[in-house]
């Protein structure tokens, strides 16, 4: 171990290299000096330090010297000896739980992992004074009480000093798949939520950091005095515009495709070929322009609809690299919490709104972006929507017809606000599908 390494190895060494000191004696004497150089055990250690160690002027200042170095190698191993559990430990998994239970001093798990390891952490000896949550308003109840419960009480009391808890109520809440739990037993109902109902003191955010001002205003309407953080308006990236894009929203408007609408295959597995081809379409132009995969992500409400994109974009992009796939392809409940520059989002219903009634997932799905959101709908059935109405009024502001400047280029110099010089109006999706294919084939 590093301990025997150094009681036999290093010590010995340094308590034989005092002894021939005394033995030579004669501090006064002037040739002396050169003893320290002679009899230091520790010098090859020290051949990449700055040279001379030893000036060889004076037997004290070398000595002194000599002895600063030893202390130098003894802090190595006071470090190590910190660490000693270490050599004695032969598991992974006994050093994981050293490491838990005596050096960490923030620990990171899910809450899931919490209520799988109670029992071998409180076994353990695990101890911790604070919480904290993030997402806590999509957290369950029980599991939100469960990592408060990980340690035994000392003297009948609980060490917990502290918890915070961090979330937004007004974004989407625990997953309840039994109908019958989730709305008559309230059990969607998170901790967090039932602070905010009861009136518990809480710290409401009032800046926004994530998008343009433009975009922050299609859901700060939820918000008390949301604003935005000056980076936000004044950063060189929130003041130009999308290259290619009129608008850096824009609410699209989809028709029917060779007749239908939303289909359902499956129950409940709803999708909209029309509006999947078309997304696809104006992903496969972004990227002809210059935009990279990883900064698109493709959102839609519905499983059904996103196995449908990907089955589009593996079949349209999947073999050529120019395209590639977007970074994320996935659904609005999935992607509570991430964000990305420009989201395409495809809302798939054309007989009803379906679940984005709910206004907790509307706000998920305008806040998702960064710089530039296009969402793909059936502008009748959403805007005639009481609940929508905030987002979709603002929405509206611009032309339910794609806008589109393909001369322009990634990265532009165009400002936010100022529009192109001669956009293309893109009518449905079967002229977009035909623009794109004939922009690569040239």
């Amino acid at each position: 171990t590093a301990g025997y390494f150094n009681l036999y190895q290093v010590k010995s060494r340094w308590e034989e290299f005092m002894t021939r000191l005394k033995k030579k004696g004669g501090k006064e004497e002037g040739n002396e000096a050169s003893d320290v150089k002679e009899f230091f055990p520790f010098q090859v250690y020290f051949s990449n330090a700055p040279q001379p160690i030893f000036k060889g002027d004076s037997y004290l200042e070398d000595l002194d010297q000599a002895e600063g170095c030893y202390r130098h190698i003894q802090k190595i191993f006071d470090q190590l000896d910190e660490f000693r559990a270490f050599e004695l430990m032969r598991s992974g998994l006994d050093r994981a739980n050293y490491l838990l239970v005596k050096e960490a001093k923030i620990i990171a798990m899910t809450c899931t992992h919490a209520a799988l390891t109670r029992r071998n952490l409180v076994k353990l000896g695990f101890r911790y004074d604070n919480i904290l949550m993030e997402e806590a308003a999509q957290i369950l109840e029980i599991e939100t009480f469960i990592p408060l419960l990980l340690q035994e009480p000392e003297d009948g009391h609980n060490r917990l000093k502290r918890v915070i808890l961090i979330g937004d109520h007004h974004q989407l809440p625990p997953v309840i798949k039994n109908m019958a739990f989730q709305k008559y037993s309230n059990m969607e109902q998170s901790l967090f939520t039932r602070f905010i109902r009861l009136g518990v003191p809480a710290i409401e955010l009032d800046k926004q950091g994530r998008s343009r001002a433009s975009l922050a205003n299609l859901y700060n309407w939820r918000y008390k005095k949301l604003g935005n953080l000056p980076h936000v308006l004044t950063s060189s990236e929130y003041l130009t515009s999308n290259p290619g894009f009129s608008f850096d929203y824009q609410l699209i408007n989809v028709e029917d495709f060779n007749g239908v609408g939303e289909s359902e295959p499956n129950p409940y597995f709803y999708q909209n070929l029309g509006e999947a081809e078309y997304v696809v379409a104006v992903y496969m132009y972004m990227r002809l322009l210059g935009y990279k995969s990883e900064e698109i992500t493709i959102l839609t409400t519905y499983n059904g609809q996103k196995h449908l994109i990907r089955d589009v974009v593996k079949q349209r992009c999947g073999d050529n690299p120019v395209f590639g796939f977007p970074k994320t392809i996935t659904t609005v409940d999935r992607y509570q919490g991430s964000q990305n520059n420009y989201i395409l989002l495809s809302l798939a219903r054309t007989k009803t709104v379906g679940h984005l009634r709910d206004v907790r997932r509307l706000i998920v799905a305008m806040s998702r972006a960064r710089l530039g959101l296009y969402v793909f709908a059936r502008v009748g059935i959403f805007a005639n929507c009481y609940e929508l109405t905030p987002a979709f009024k603002q929405l509206l502001k611009h032309p339910t017809e794609l806008h589109i400047y393909p001369d322009e280029r990634c990265p532009t110099n165009r400002k936010t606000g100022d529009l192109p010089p001669a956009a293309k109006v893109i009518k449905d999706m079967p002229e977009m599908s035909k623009f794109v294919y004939d922009s690569t084939t040239k």
